[in-house]
């Protein structure tokens, strides 16, 4: 999902740090209420194992370039359940900004592009999990089914900003479309994979009952919505 350096230059780039900062605005607003319900301290350490998984998944996990981008294994899906839309939010801008400092500078330019195209999809699986999963059902028990309907909306998401940006930096000639179509279908083989990565997790969390009560994790990754 990081914009290949030099598809987007100049004045366009400001246009990135725009979204970015209606992004992270709305995510700040959705982590104060966390803090409001849950106070600083249990939202801090979400925000921070959020922050250092993403950097490992960046970092660790594997990752190739395909066209107009490269394909990462986010698991953004698996982070919201996990610690909620704030801090799953703030740990993805976080965890690119330290992966841009400390080991891929030349996408510092891109970083309002590439935060963006990472956090609106969030942030719409947030809208869309309380549409999908019952109130009554905690995130430890959701199904495949519905794990992989928060899945395509990430990845399906974060597919249709890269193509806008790409579009937005090189238009619509012949070249750049055929390089956005190969990356969208190398990203999407992740919606099968990413799934199956929420399920794992959610089992092991499930035999995890001294971190339930921690507050470690999101509230409702243990119990349904009040």
């Amino acid at each position: 999902m990081h914009i290949e350096p030099g598809i987007v230059v100049g004045a366009k780039l400001a246009l990135g740090f725009v979204t970015a900062a209606g992004a992270l605005g709305y995510s700040a607003k959705l982590a104060k209420d966390m803090f409001k319900r849950d106070g600083i301290a249990k939202l801090a350490v979400r925000i921070v194992m959020a922050t250092a998984l993403v950097l490992c998944f960046f970092q660790l996990l594997p990752h190739y370039p395909v066209g107009v981008s490269e394909v990462h294994f986010i698991l953004g899906s698996t982070l919201f359940l996990m610690f909620g839309a704030g801090p799953a939010a703030l740990g993805l801008a976080l965890g690119l900004l330290t992966q841009g400092l400390l080991f891929a500078p030349a996408d510092l330019p891109q970083y309002g592009m590439n935060v963006t195209s990472l956090l609106v999809p969030l942030l719409a699986v947030n809208v869309m999990a309380q549409r999908v999963i019952p109130a009554n059902t905690a995130y430890k028990d959701v199904s495949y089914a519905q794990a992989l309907k928060l899945s395509t909306a990430f990845q399906a998401g974060v597919v249709a900003w890269v193509g806008f940006w790409a579009v937005y930096g090189a238009g619509f000639g012949a070249e750049n479309l055929a390089q956005i179509a190969t990356f969208g279908v190398a990203y999407m083989s992740v919606v099968i994979i990413e799934p199956l990565a929420d399920l794992a997790v959610l089992a092991a969390v499930k035999t995890m009952y001294r971190v339930e009560r921690s507050g470690v994790f999101h509230s409702r990754l243990y119990h349904a919505a009040a």
